[in-house]
């Protein structure tokens, strides 16, 4: 079992959290004389589910980011070992080299056969190091193509997964063809002739997320983001001080409210009581759910009539109408009155 993790608005929690563990080893050590605490340890669990909701029901978009980044939270490989079966790991990008920031393979969900690709952050600081922390290089995006081809001509719909701060900026991926094998994967998502469904399940970094999230349907997890820059980035950039990344997350819409008001996210999928990471096998079953019903509805579409749909939907991201917004904004500034198409 993974040790407990709480962050910096958690406190309380914490503190609760404590107690009841104390009280639970005062009640075991005690056990055999007749002691028991159990009335007192049910109303501090009760206690501490009502923090947690009053908690969660009013996070910033900065403390979103912070659980967005949880180290217990379900990565890919959790999700692969959760909700498929006969997952058979493919490696390589049969160009340079295998990129383990970026897992994928030929799996079943329900009853559908599928292509599943994702990011992995990893666990262990060995592991995280093998992955360079998900943040793919150009042979991780060539591998996550190498994927999406096979399932292309095997008829298969392809599932990713979302959860990578960004592409890895190094001078060597950036020789090796970094924005070239990003935009190559833009290119050829975009008219892939099978169904993508992918879901932003932790961080969805700029142009890295992005490389394997073009989809005929986005979704994102309730406490995951998604944005052009982090918000340590974008603090740094605007700001010059990394300190004013709280500040950077309310400018940058990066939440999954915000996105699905925008337009450019197609659903929301509800996270436990606390995050993801409190609960992974209920997320696990909610998030299985919904893929699989967004497939289905999918693969009954005709192809063209899927394609079709699918390059609307990329030509309407980014369009305002302006006169509209204002209009039923009663006149107020753009800044508050502008939404999507």
């Amino acid at each position: 079992m993974a040790k407990k993790v709480f962050l910096e608005f958690e406190r309380d929690i914490e503190a609760l959290e404590k107690k009841i563990d104390e009280l639970r080893e005062l009640e075991e050590q005690e056990s055999g004389r007749g002691v028991s605490v159990a009335a007192e340890i049910a109303s501090l669990e009760a206690k501490e589910a009502e923090l947690v909701k009053k908690t969660f029901a009013s996070l910033t978009p900065w403390q979103m980011s912070l659980v967005a980044r949880h180290p217990n939270r379900p990565y890919t490989l959790d999700y692969i070992d959760a909700m498929f079966t006969d997952f058979h790991e493919l490696h390589g990008d049969r160009a340079f080299a295998e990129d383990k920031a970026i897992v994928g393979g030929l799996a079943r969900i329900a009853d559908i056969n599928c292509v599943v690709i994702g990011n992995q952050k990893g666990r262990t600081l060995r592991e995280r190091t093998e992955r360079n922390f998900g943040m793919a290089r150009p042979e991780g995006y060539r591998k996550a193509l190498r994927l999406m081809r096979l399932a292309e001509k095997f008829d298969l719909p392809v599932i990713t997964f979302v959860d990578t701060p960004g592409a890895y900026p190094g001078i060597d991926a950036e020789e090796r063809g970094q924005s070239e094998a990003i935009g190559r994967n833009l290119y050829e998502m975009s008219t892939l002739r099978v169904p993508i469904v992918s879901c932003v399940i932790g961080e969805g970094g700029s142009g890295g997320a992005l490389a394997i999230a073009v989809a005929d349907v986005v979704m994102m997890l309730q406490y995951s983001i998604y944005s052009v820059i982090s918000p340590e980035g974008c603090a740094s950039i605007l700001w010059k001080d990394s300190a004013k990344a709280p500040q950077a997350a309310d400018a940058l819409s990066l939440t999954a409210d915000k996105l699905s008001a925008l337009g450019l996210v197609d659903r929301v999928i509800s996270e436990p009581l606390g995050g993801a990471h409190r609960d992974p096998k209920l997320m696990a079953t909610t998030l299985k759910q919904a893929i699989v019903d967004e497939l289905r509805a999918l693969l009954r579409m005709p192809r063209e009539a899927l394609l079709e749909r699918r390059a609307e939907k990329l030509r309407g991201y980014g369009f305002f109408d302006l006169d509209a917004s204002l209009s039923e904004a009663g006149g107020t500034t753009a800044e508050a009155a502008v939404e999507t198409k």
